[in-house]
This record gives C-alpha cells, structure tokens and sequence, in this order.
C-alpha cells in the first residue's frame, strides 16, 4: 500500500497545483481535530452516558472558530477540482450525464460503507437487547458528517450549469449568490428561521464559484490583490460580529438567534473571504514545497482517504467512548476545568488510534478502482435520458441523508435511519452503480 501511494505522488504531472491538495487535507484535518477538541462526553444525574459540544461553555473560544471553522476551504478546493475534471471530461468527449455519474460513484462509495455499517450494528444491537433510544443517538452521532455531502451532491449537481455561468459571467454569480444569502439572512433576523433554508445551497454555492475562478486563475497571488481580500474579510467579519447582528462563533451553538453554518451566513462568507486571501498568499511558497518528495507524499497519502477520514472519525469517538465506558474507566470532568484540558490530549490520542484503523479497513473502499464489465455486456441509453436518471439518482441519495438529519435524535429506528431514509439512499446508490456497470457512457 505505502509503495503504491509512493509511486502515485512520483507519478503526480508537474502541472498539477498541488497546494489544492494540500488545502483539502488541512481543512479536513482541521474540522476533525476541532470536533474531537470540544466534545464534551459524560454522565447525566442518572448515570446515562451524554454528549455535547463544549463550545457552549467556553465563549472565550469563540473567537478561535474563525481559525477552525476551515469548511468553506472544502467547497473552494471542491471548485477548483470540479472544474479541472469537468474540463478534462469533456475534453475526452464525456458529457454532463456521465462526469456526474463517475462523481457520483466516487463521493457515495465510501458513504454507502458507513451507512451499511451503521444500519447493521443497529439491527444487530437492538436484536440482542439494547436501547433503542441510545442506539439511534449514537447513529446520529456517528452520522453528524453526512450534512456535508447531502449540501455538497447538490452543488456537484449543479457543478455543469454552474461552470458554464463562470464562464459567461466570471464574478457576477457569486456576486448574485451573495446577495442571495444577505437576503435569506434578513429573513432569517426578522421572520422564521425556516425562510433562510437558501442559504444552504447559496452560501456553499458562492464558496464554490470561487474555486473556478480558482482554477481559471482569475485570482492573483499577488500581495497588491490577496492582502486586500484578507482585510476586507477580516473588517466585514468584525464589523457584522462586533457591531452587527451576527454570533462570534462560526459554528452553530445551542441558543443563538442565528447560527453561521447551518445555514451558511454573510459572516460565514466574511471567513472564507479570509481563508481565500490567505491561501493565494501562501500559493507559490506552498508549492515550491510540494515538490519536496516527503512532504507530498503526506499529502497524497491524505487525500486518498480522505472522504473515509472525514465520515469516520465521529464513530471512532463513539467506539473510543463505548470501549471506555464498559471499562469503566471513561473520566467525565467539567468542562474548562484543568481536568478537562489535560484529558484532552490522551483523548485526542485515543481517537486517532481508533479513526486510525477504521481507516485501514474501510480505506480501501475509497482507493479501489471500479472495474466495468466488457463492453458488449453494456447497453447504449440516450444522453438526455441518463442526465435525467443520474440526476433522480443524486436526488433520491441527497434526499435519504437529509430525512435522516432531520430525524430526531431520540427517535428510534430499527436500523438507527429512519427506513424511509435508508431505502431513498440505497435506491439512489443502487441506480448509479447500475449506470456506471451496464449502461454506456460517453468518456
């Protein structure tokens, strides 16, 4: 395995940019660091097992989500690297239908193994006489990650029509996106939360256009351009948090009359501003370095397992807590106390060691090439046809992991996902595969 991912950094083509790569490994690095960071796990006055962010309680720390809230990073990379495989694609000939479908693929692959995994333990668990209440919070737990790709097939979705408006009209549309959000964020101050729900497909939308800009290399690295996008995020952020109606924290806390993430809001675009500055700053010194054997090799390392990192690294805080609480060893200390600081380093350790070999077994998944069968075993379907099929297959994918966010936590299911959401996803899982074995595509 070493050798091979050795051989693929040496095989890297001398005009990739590689710092894209690097900023996906930092940012999902990032996201699953702080969320193990300020986990809070304990005991409730009945002895229950309980789980929380911390962030609640440590408003001082709120600050320092503008350095750990690094998922608009995520979407900028995920432009520029859809827009580099749709121009590619179609460059061999390949149409919409089928550049969605080999994303697809390769997004639900590694998603549809934690789903089954997750389905089965429940199944199991509760069959041998577990609370089905504490199973299905675990499973929500473990299933926290999936928000990401539920938003991020609806931007792939409309990755295609997306490119082709970059094309006509540059920065125009993340312009007309911005504005969107402003608008839903209005609503959101002065009607019900629910009238802002745009935001969700606005907000990683603009974050998104930039990273074709990205790629078309409509932005300079130089100071005289990247310092000014660094201030003017930096003052926009400070003037909405400080002065404006919006939190501190870019990451939802309990209680708040707007959150900044879910749905993305103009403070959480005031971030990205600056984490865009900064990374066309730091461009050409980071790419000097990647040319250094060592450290790309890291790099690509990382991002062959990536998504598999991201999707686990909750359920191994759940394997980590079980395994200590059957023990009885799991330390419960308040939060922000000198107990609960020093516990975080062995328990950081801890979750890497179990995240780790989660990713040796179920890594792989994402690694492997699919392997089509003869051509004269695959059949011929119109293009128009197969758009149309790919996109209900997206749909019904998105749809499955939406309905299994929004279920409540403490509602149980018999596979811990409401069966609904289990049979939406599979069925859309199940289509693509079926598209990507039998049904001819133009590459």
């Amino acid at each position: 395995m070493l050798h091979r991912l050795r051989r693929l950094a040496e095989a890297t083509p001398p005009t990739r940019e590689r710092v894209i790569d690097l900023l996906r490994a930092v940012a999902i690095t990032a996201v699953v660091l702080g969320h193990w960071l300020v986990s809070a796990v304990g005991y409730d006055a009945a002895g229950r097992l309980t789980a929380r962010s911390a962030l609640a309680e440590l408003p001082w720390a709120h600050f320092l989500t503008w350095i750990a809230q690094v998922m608009p990073l995520f979407f900028l990379v995920g432009g520029y690297a859809n827009a580099a495989s749709l121009t590619s694609h179609r460059a061999r000939g390949g149409d919409a239908a089928g550049w969605l479908r080999n994303r697809g693929t390769r997004l639900t692959r590694p998603t549809t193994a934690l789903v089954l995994v997750l389905a089965g333990a429940a199944f199991t668990a509760q069959s041998l006489g577990a609370d089905p209440g504490l199973v299905r919070l675990a499973v929500w737990f473990a299933c926290i990650p999936l928000w990401f790709l539920s938003v991020y097939l609806a931007v792939v979705i409309l990755a295609p029509m997306m490119y082709a408006l970059h094309r006509r009209f540059g920065f125009a549309v993340p312009a007309v996106l911005v504005g969107l959000v402003a608008v839903g964020d209005i609503a959101r101050l002065y009607g019900d939360e629910a009238w802002g729900y745009g935001n969700f497909l606005f907000g990683w939308l603009a974050i998104h256009q930039m990273g074709f800009a990205w790629r078309d290399r409509r932005l300079s690295g130089r100071p005289r351009v990247a310092v000014p996008v660094v201030l003017g995020g930096l003052g926009l952020l400070l003037l909405l948090t400080l002065a404006g109606p919006y939190p501190v924290s870019m990451i939802n806390v309990p209680g708040e009359r707007l959150h900044n993430m879910s749905p993305p809001s103009l403070a959480l675009l005031a971030v990205a501003t600056v984490q865009l500055g900064l990374a066309l700053l730091l461009r050409e010194r980071a790419e000097r370095r990647l040319h250094r054997p060592r450290p790309w090799t890291v790099v690509v390392t990382l991002n062959s397992v990536i998504l598999t990192i991201f999707l686990w690294h909750i359920s191994a805080a759940i394997v980590v807590t079980a395994a200590l609480h059957a023990l009885g060893v799991l330390p419960a200390p308040e939060v922000d106390t000198a107990a609960w600081w020093a516990w975080r380093i062995p328990w950081v350790l801890l979750l890497s060691v179990a995240l780790a070999g989660l990713v040796a077994i179920f890594g792989r998944i994402e690694m492997r090439r699919s392997q089509l069968p003869p051509q004269r075993f695959r059949f011929a379907v119109s293009s128009r046809l197969r758009l149309f099929v790919i996109v209900a297959a997206f749909l019904a994918v998105a749809v499955g992991l939406v309905y299994n966010n929004v279920w409540p936590a403490n509602s149980p299911t018999r596979f811990g996902l409401p069966t609904t959401a289990l049979v939406a996803y599979l069925s859309g899982v199940g289509v693509l595969w079926l598209l990507a074995r039998f049904v001819q595509n133009r590459d």
